[in-house]
């Protein structure tokens, strides 16, 4: 893996975070180290998109009309480099969808970056967005 700055600075404290959790509140012990990103924790291969940009797009508007249950929750962060806003908000006007479909997404925007939840009054409103998403009858 290529040194990446956007996760540089979180690989020690989430690898902490998560050794701490497992031991100390779910009792489990191992004595592997606990792995961020590697070549071990991710094999998947992107050989299927070379040379063209990841959409599925299409796939999320046959999900739409096959499970008209299916609601979609969207974050974004305005300093977001990885993903701009922009650029998701482009994707979603230029899908094929109905009134009805439009209604079951539901979209949030942040004063952060790619990960929003590591400023904490971000983290706060993303949850809360999440929260009534996921307890909203709909």
């Amino acid at each position: 893996m290529t040194d990446d700055p956007s996760i540089r600075a979180i690989t020690g404290p989430y690898a902490a975070a998560m050794n701490h959790y497992v031991r100390a509140e779910l009792g489990y012990e191992n004595d592997l180290p606990y792995e961020v990103l590697t070549a071990r924790v991710h094999p998947w291969s992107y050989k299927t998109f070379e040379g063209a940009p990841v959409d599925v797009s299409h796939t999320l508007e046959r999900l739409l009309v096959h499970n008209p249950s299916l609601r979609v929750h969207v974050d974004y962060g305005y300093q977001d480099g990885a993903t701009p806003h922009f650029a998701a908000e482009y994707v979603f006007a230029h899908m094929n969808l109905t009134d009805q479909m439009k209604d079951r997404f539901t979209h949030h925007y942040h004063e952060a970056g790619h990960m929003m939840y590591l400023k904490p009054e971000c983290r706060l409103t993303q949850l809360a967005a999440l929260k009534e998403f996921v307890t909203h009858a709909g």
